[in-house]
């Protein structure tokens, strides 16, 4: 491999700091990186913090997804590819006063650990204080966080587990009760679970609703966080019609992403001016749940603007520890 030799204005070599999956995972708690969700939320509600719709380039067999966004101190952005036998993910941090680039991250780790916190955030503020039951659609190693959030912010008794393959959501269940307060069940019915539940999280892959709106009570509060891409809809557009409240992390990428909303938009059921977006109902600059009985609804499509959090984090508590690899780019 190339190593090509960048120096600064000063003529010195610039060192990068390369961290690979596992350092990543041992750096960063999942509350300490919703934390750092809800700071960069505000500071782009102050205008303070900016981020940009997802851009992808499709070629054969192949597609690039790039991402960018900045907050105070910092900019970058996360680069992944995807074919039909792999994907591989990476994250590139620069100081926004000298534009050097400070880190580069493997980022699978980093992407698994924002979703779930976006999922943590949006819970936390939009979520019955007093929710006891949950319901989480997926049993793979994105759910993994997506549990691990919920159970940070709410103290549920028990969490019901929704899988099409039994022996996976049985495997997810073995491996997840260890590391949560909640009871973990194996849902038998999943409109019994939904029913029964005041938070309802899908983190799946699907092209067609996992659940029937009709199913949610009053005062539940949903996470759609599997699809971001117009062809998959985790969610039905009952359960978009009966939502009080609609927050998104961006309406400019739900436009051109969000498949749960094709359908009421197109048809004038629903508007954009009807969404609000994260940052402002973490700013309370727009309100959020506003009583026990609203049906709240948060889809989450993963910005650039997380992961720059989540790599400042990272990045400032691998340089305090000495963990990483030395580059001289």
């Amino acid at each position: 491999m190339a190593i090509f030799l960048c120096q600064d204005l000063d003529g010195n070599a610039v060192r990068t700091l390369y961290l690979k999956e596992a350092e990543v995972e041992q750096l960063v708690t999942l509350p300490e990186v919703i934390e750092a969700l809800e700071r960069a939320f505000r500071d782009q509600a102050s205008r303070r913090a900016w981020t940009n719709p997802r851009n992808r380039l499709h070629l054969p067999g192949v597609t690039l997804h790039m991402m960018a966004g900045a907050i105070p101190g910092y900019f970058g952005y996360k680069a992944y590819t995807v074919s039909a036998s792999k994907a591989q993910f990476y994250f590139f941090l620069y100081s926004a006063e000298s534009a050097e680039l400070l880190a580069l991250m493997e980022a699978d780790t980093l992407g698994q650990k924002r979703t779930g916190a976006a999922t943590g955030l949006a819970t936390r503020i939009l979520s019955s204080p007093g929710a006891t039951d949950a319901t989480l659609f997926g049993a793979g190693w994105q759910a993994e966080t997506q549990l691990l959030a919920m159970d940070a912010v709410r103290q549920l008794k028990r969490v019901w587990i929704v899988n099409k393959r039994t022996e996976r959501r049985q495997s997810f269940i073995e491996k997840m009760t260890p590391r949560v307060k909640a009871e973990l069940v194996a849902a038998s019915s999943a409109e019994e679970a939904v029913r029964k539940s005041q938070i309802v999280t899908t983190i799946t892959s699907s092209r067609e609703p996992v659940f029937k709106g009709e199913w949610l009570q009053a005062g539940v509060h949903v996470n759609a966080a599997g699809g971001n891409m117009l062809l998959r809809r985790e969610i039905d557009d009952e359960a978009v019609m009966r939502s009080d409240r609609l927050v998104v992390d961006s309406i400019e990428q739900s436009k051109i992403e969000s498949g749960e909303f094709v359908g009421v938009i197109q048809t004038g059921r629903r508007h954009w001016e009807d969404f609000v977006e994260l940052r402002d109902v973490v700013a309370g600059l727009k309100p959020g749940r506003t009583s026990p009985s609203e049906i709240t609804l948060f889809k989450s499509l993963g910005v650039a603007l997380e992961d720059v959090a989540i790599g400042k984090l990272v990045y400032e508590r691998a340089a305090e520890r000495g963990i990483g690899t030395s580059l001289v780019l």
